[in-house]
């Protein structure tokens, strides 16, 4: 039996962006300028509490406690108008012939959010494996050994479909095929398995 494992933020749905334009967006409320790009750059796919303490070190400010609730909000406003999933991702998930769910670092909430938004919850009934349940966080492999154990899945058997360096160690870590999703970037890195630019690409490799 196999089984693909997505990650959700910037694989299925395109919201890393968006998450850090909020991000940019609230630290300028601070007088903290920063650019949603840069940003992008620099934190891809990382822990929320792990990127707050890189920004107090990077700009020596201490971050007020109610940053991260009124960062998601401004999430929430910007998933609302803008989310769109991820070209593509419609046609795999009704393709694939073999099971599939999602390991995520983001909460559950945000998760089902960006999958209601987008269309995509039909895909996944309650499949959704989410680092703040499981109390660890991608390069860590847990996450997605919980999703493979949960799935009845052996990780040699599991594919995991990844935007992010963090995410693809992680996989690789569980001993897992990992394929890097990609779209723009030229260069090979020697983290994913297999390398692809368009989801189209990812049924030829997991079927």
């Amino acid at each position: 039996m196999k089984l693909v494992i997505f990650d959700c933020d910037g694989t299925l749905v395109d919201s890393e962006f968006l998450c850090n334009l909020a991000l940019e967006h609230q630290l300028a409320e601070l007088g903290v300028k920063c650019d949603a790009k840069e940003l992008l750059s620099k934190y891809r796919g990382g822990k929320l509490t792990t990127i707050i303490a890189s920004l107090e070190t990077d700009y020596s400010i201490s971050l007020p406690e109610s940053f991260e609730s009124e960062y998601r909000l401004k999430v929430d406003n910007l998933f609302d108008e803008h989310l769109e999933a991820i070209d593509g991702v419609k046609e795999v998930l009704e393709s694939l012939t073999i099971r599939f769910c999602i390991a995520s670092s983001a909460p559950r909430s945000k998760i089902e959010r960006a999958l209601n938004i987008t269309g995509l919850a039909k895909f996944f009934d309650n499949n959704i494996f989410s680092s703040y349940e499981v109390g660890s966080w991608k390069p860590e492999p847990e996450l997605f050994l919980h999703a493979a154990k949960t799935m009845n899945v052996e990780p040699r058997n599991c594919y995991v479909v990844e935007d992010s360096l963090l995410g693809l160690q992680a996989a690789n870590c569980a001993q897992m095929k990992s394929i890097y999703y990609a779209p723009g970037v030229s260069e090979r890195n020697h983290l994913g398995s297999v390398q692809i630019e368009h989801m189209s690409e990812l049924v030829e490799f997991i079927t």
